[in-house]
């Protein structure tokens, strides 16, 4: 595990173990101390955003706070090799925008960094409250579960240099139950994909071919799905209004490239990880297979993110709508629509994810999410 990502996990961890639930306002720290902090390359203080909004979302979700806290508390973890001691675990740098990806030793939530200041900024200010509101509404959402927000308080030269990451979500790892062994490797009874509409112009992918660009840049693109979700009419249905559902919220607030990921587990293994029943072959599944344990308690009604069994009975899925945080009246964005366009005035490939409108977006995402359905009775 590399310095950088040790200190990195540190401080994420002294953030959540160190928040006060009474949330009042800290001593500012003295000139010396400001001054030195701003030499650090990768220890950051952070702070949690809007603490008491957080606080309720997971009362919502019928999160306890010890149990919380204590994912992130490696006194309160038992690993089966105490020498392996680590309350987050790298994951590695994932997706096309740099982000660095942790989890936690008990694998029960995930911890992604946002370093782009549009797209924390987006979320702060634009999309927070509204997201509050809706997953409060719906407690079948598909949005995934963010229980918390962390941003740095004070300025360094690694935040600066772009080294290290100055904002934090946490989230619901809805790959729980994967067993610990397979953890970041491939494993037949435990797939997942990040999907997004692939009509796109995608420039690593569509420009000479892909020639220009190198197969780790490729890799970083979405996932294709070469298969279908074998549904019940009526999990179907369901399916498709909460997508609609939540997609509104998304397009209202303007935001566009974000992604359905998919999880596929075979209904035995499902079973073997705590699941509340096994299936057998041939059974009619309309009802989620929840892992018993905490974050997982099972909602009133069954949802996505604990796992629906298939309409054949082999096989559970689990789905959730991930990276909602590029929003498409942003600088940055009218800057890439700007190039975008430019660029289509030489070779005309049409509007990139990042450059589309948000209600075009989610007509192609709610194309690609219901073309791999597959109905039967």
């Amino acid at each position: 595990m590399a310095r950088r990502d040790i200190l990195i996990a540190r401080s994420i961890v002294f953030a959540i173990l160190t928040s006060k639930d009474d949330v009042k306002p800290t001593r500012n720290p003295s000139c010396l101390k400001r001054f030195l902090r701003f030499f650090y390359i990768y220890w950051l203080t952070f702070r949690p955003v809007q603490p008491d909004l957080f606080k309720a979302l997971r009362g919502v979700w019928q999160i306890k706070e010890e149990d919380y806290r204590d994912s992130f508390d490696i006194r309160k973890q038992k690993l089966r090799d105490r020498k392996e001691k680590r309350a987050l675990i790298p994951m590695g740098d994932m997706g096309y925008s740099g982000s660095t990806f942790y989890h936690t030793s008990d694998n029960c939530f995930l911890v992604k960094s946002i370093p782009r200041p549009f797209e924390h900024n987006f979320f702060k200010s634009d999309m927070l409250l509204p997201y509050a509101d809706h997953v409060r509404a719906n407690r079948s959402s598909l949005l995934v579960r963010i229980t918390d927000f962390l941003e740095n308080t004070h300025q360094s030269i690694g935040v600066m240099l772009g080294v290290t990451p100055s904002h934090h979500i946490i989230m619901e790892n809805i790959l729980y139950g994967k067993p610990q062994e397979a953890q970041g490797s491939s494993n037949p009874k435990w797939e997942s994909w990040d999907l997004k509409p692939s009509s796109y112009f995608f420039p690593e992918r569509d420009i000479a071919g892909g020639a220009l660009a190198s197969e780790a840049t490729k890799s970083k693109l979405a996932d294709e799905f070469n298969d279908r979700i074998l549904l019940s009419e009526a999990q179907a249905t369901q399916f498709q209004r909460q997508l609609e559902n939540d997609t509104l919220l998304l397009a209202n607030c303007d935001a566009v490239d974000y992604s359905l990921f998919l999880v596929r587990i075979s209904a035995e293994d499902a079973s073997e990880g705590g699941s509340q029943s096994p299936l057998e072959t041939g059974q009619i599944g309309n009802e989620s297979i929840p892992p018993a344990q905490a974050p997982f308690t099972p909602p009133n009604p069954p949802t996505w993110r604990t796992g629906v069994a298939s309409s054949n009975g082999k096989e559970v899925y689990r789905a959730a709508i991930l990276d909602f945080f590029w929003a498409k009246h942003t600088i940055h964005a009218k800057a890439m629509t700007g190039l975008v366009r430019s660029y289509n005035l030489i070779d005309d490939q049409g509007p990139m994810s990042i450059t589309a409108d948000s209600k075009e977006y989610r007509d192609r995402f709610l194309n690609m999410c219901m073309e791999l359905v597959e109905v039967q009775e």
